[in-house]
Formats: structure tokens, sequence, C-alpha cells
């Protein structure tokens, strides 16, 4: 690895640790006071933390497929193009900011089996020492990130509101698969992951337009 790549991996080492701040703070404290810290964050400065842990995610997601394609043989590019079911849908719903929210958190908390299914069959598959599992783990533990920090979110801009749950019938998992069925896949999860980070990217985008706006306002004329 030459001085510029290290460099590089350098600097989004402290570009990830400046937006994991608050998520490291609200994890070291108990339930009570993470309520409590969650709401008393402003609206523009905890969506724009999560909105660059989310780009974040998504540039390694990008990564990732092309490294997940680089090591399933020559047949890669036929094993994305393939549809299949029982894997998560990409898009969030909801009609109001709340439900959007809490789509986004329930969404990411659905992948989270999936991306482990996918790096169980790749052990199989990969050499221990592969890229492949490195960079799909460091992806599933952001995703763990992000997904605490929507739930802040969701605290701070709603807090009347329940907090989210996860859904109570996620995606299922599918049933034992042979090699070429495990290549597909894994990689239709990572394609589907890619595009709902980039779904939330653009929620968040929004939200801070819209919500955080409004509370501004709200704020100033009290």
């Amino acid at each position: 690895m030459n001085g510029h790549v290290k460099n590089m991996y350098f600097q989004q080492s402290m570009e990830s640790a400046t937006t994991l701040l608050s998520l490291l703070l609200v994890m070291a404290v108990d339930s009570t006071r993470t309520v409590t810290l969650c709401r008393n964050q402003q609206c523009g400065n905890s969506l724009q933390q999560t909105l660059k842990l989310t780009r974040l995610i998504h540039k390694e997601s990008v990564d990732l497929i092309r490294i997940y394609k680089a090591t399933q043989g020559d047949m890669s590019e036929l094993f994305c193009k393939t549809s299949i079911n029982n894997v998560p849908d990409p898009n969030i719903s909801g009609l109001d900011p709340s439900e959007r929210i809490a789509s986004i958190y329930t969404h990411v908390q659905a992948f989270f089996p999936h991306l482990k299914r996918v790096y169980e069959q790749q052990t199989d598959l990969q050499l221990p020492t592969t890229m492949l599992l490195t960079e799909l783990t460091r992806v599933s533990n952001r995703s763990s990130s992000l997904a605490a920090l929507v739930n802040c979110i969701y605290q701070s801009l709603f807090p009347n509101l329940p907090v989210p749950e996860p859904a109570r019938e996620p995606t299922s998992l599918p049933p034992s698969q042979n090699t070429f069925q495990q290549k597909v896949y894994g990689c239709v999860v990572l394609k589907r992951f890619k595009e709902f980070l980039s779904n939330v990217a653009r929620e968040l985008r929004t939200l801070k337009t819209q919500v955080c706006k409004k509370r501004t306002q709200v704020n100033v004329f009290r």
C-alpha cells in the first residue's frame, strides 16, 4: 500500500470517528440518559451526522459489491442481475416524516440477518483472510451504528411517539442453498442494500430541509 492510499484510509478513518462520536456517547450511558441525550441534540446536527455515515456506508457498499463480484468467478455479473425473493425491499415507506424515519430504522434492521447470512456463506467459499470478509464485517458494523443514530433522530424529533421497533416478521432467510444459489443471494442482498442506502441518503436530505427548518422557525417565534 503506497503513501497516498495510506493517507486516504487514515482520512476516512478520522471522518468516521468524528461521525460516530455522538453514537459512542449515547452507548456509554444508561437507557434513561440515552433518551435525554438524543432529544437534546440539535435537529440539523443529528441528521448531518447520520447523513455522513450513510454516505460512507454507501461508498463502502459500492466497493463491497465490486470485491464480491471479483471473488465469485466468471458468472458474477449474471449473479447480480438475477431476481430472487426473500430479500428486503430497498424502498422507504410512510406518508409523514415520523413514519419514514421509522421505516428507515426497521429496514436497516431487516437487512442485518441477511448480511450475516452472506458473511456465513462466504466463510465457506473464501479464505479467512480475504478482503471480502473484512469488508462485509465493516459494513455490517457501520450499519448497526446507523440504526442507532436513526433511532436517536426519531427520539429527538418525535419525543411523544413510541420508539420504533424492528418488524415482527422480518424477511425470512432462504433455506439451504447450493453454491450457485449462495452467490446469487449474496450479490442480490448487497445490491439491494446499496439501493436502500441511496434512498436513506435522499430521505435524510429531505428531512433536514423540511423538518429541521420547521423546528427552527417554531423555536424562533416562541
